[in-house]
């Protein structure tokens, strides 16, 4: 027997990136449609819920199956809200002790997938981790990036590497490899929404292949060209259905 979860999708009405973005018309389906889609066929994913602050999404949710329990305050879709924001509202509300956040704006999974880091969690670390983040690795280390100081000069963003304060000009290889969260799937557990934070201090990795996240026009246009040269799963289930 799979272990089961609910599914959360948050998605407010107000993003500034791209506007509307959730709803977006991707390859005629709304933004929001395929990581709808994408929960529904994963056999560990009991209950697809999403969590807005829009009529029209809402209705748009339901009409691709998602369940809409509840309308989220205005004061938690701010661009100040925080993941904890989110999901602690989410606790509240439906209750449980786990949940699998998946955010629209990184829209083209394997269902499959899904199904393989669920059963990660519950099988090796529901115990042990206070949470889970999806991730790939990056080909720059931030130890070779830098910001801009009060001077105007570049400065680098840590004191040193291993006691080496030139450690922006060390070979790539030299560096510890880099991942960057992707949205793919997060696990949040309610005990550590309860200390105010989202994921906790012991956090397991799951590291997926590169994935395409949607937070620009440009990145937007990307996805866009992708799926008009290269056809993805989610995008023939929703076409069946349609």
């Amino acid at each position: 027997m799979s272990n089961k979860i609910h599914a959360v999708i948050p998605a407010r009405g107000g993003s500034k990136g791209v506007l509307r973005k959730n709803i977006k018309n991707l390859s005629g389906h709304p933004l929001i449609a395929y990581s709808i889609i994408a929960c529904q066929l994963s056999k560990n994913i009991d209950r697809v819920i999403v969590s807005t602050d829009d009529k029209e999404i809402a209705n748009i949710a339901l009409e691709y199956g998602a369940e809409v329990p509840f309308l989220r305050p205005a004061e938690l879709a701010s661009d100040t809200a925080t993941d904890t924001d989110v999901v602690g509202h989410y606790f509240n509300e439906i209750g449980g002790s786990a949940v699998a956040y998946i955010r629209p704006t990184t829209p083209l999974r394997d269902p499959e997938k899904l199904s393989e880091y669920i059963e990660t969690y519950y099988k090796e670390q529901q115990h042990t981790a206070t949470g889970v983040r999806s991730m790939h690795e990056i080909p720059e280390s931030p130890y070779k990036m830098f910001k801009i100081g009060k001077t105007g000069m570049c400065e680098g963003f840590f004191e040193s590497y291993k006691g080496n304060k030139d450690y922006t000009n060390l070979p790539r290889q030299m560096l510890p490899v880099a991942y960057q969260p992707n949205g793919y799937i997060d696990i949040i557990k309610k005990d550590t929404i309860i200390k105010d934070s989202a994921f906790g201090d012991i956090i397991l990795p799951i590291v997926t292949d590169f994935v395409l996240e949607v937070d620009t026009q440009d990145q937007f246009d990307m996805l866009q060209y992708r799926l008009s040269i290269d056809s993805h799963i989610l995008l023939e289930e929703l076409n069946s259905q349609s």
